[in-house]
């Protein structure tokens, strides 16, 4: 388990800190810790897509809680369509699993992230959690901030020659 000791990887706006990636295999998690969400990074064309959650105040990948009885796999499937109305070309590739420390009590949580392509970028329609989605170099500045930690995790992501 992620532990308050650990120097992060990155840290973002809220105090959130991601302090380990694990690569590995999607059904293992050493010492069996809970994975209470997903995250994936969707590419075309060099591009990530990103959407700016209302509540968090931040562009971050599309992610969010498994649902009771749904895999990792498919709530990050289920997310980056309810979050940006994307949808992989082929089925996600499993990456690993992200190691945060939750604000404002440090709480352990892990995240599997996924990633994959698009060949077809299709519309979004902003909600009461998602206000806008963008398709993202990594480096062409956003209309407001950009969350360190989902940025450290899309550049894990990134397709060779998309730098």
């Amino acid at each position: 388990m992620p532990t308050p000791s650990s120097k992060p990887l990155a840290v973002d706006q809220h105090g959130n800190r991601l302090v380990s990636f694990t690569l590995g295999t999607e059904d293992v998690l050493s010492g069996g810790a809970p994975v209470p969400m997903a995250l994936t990074a969707l590419w075309h064309r060099g591009e990530v897509v990103v959407v700016y959650d209302r509540f968090r105040g931040h562009w971050e990948l599309p992610g969010g809680l498994l649902e009771p009885g749904e895999s990792p796999r498919q709530a990050a499937v289920r997310e980056l369509f309810e979050e940006s109305g994307q949808v992989p070309s082929d089925p996600l590739r499993f990456v690993g699993y992200a190691g945060f420390l939750l604000s404002p009590a440090q709480r352990a949580e892990y995240g599997a992230l996924f990633t994959g392509r698009t060949l077809r970028r299709r519309g979004f329609e902003a909600d009461h959690e998602i206000g806008a989605m963008r398709w993202w170099d990594l480096t062409a500045p956003l209309p407001g901030r950009v969350s360190d930690i989902d940025v450290y995790l899309a550049r894990l992501t990134q397709p060779a020659g998309s730098h």
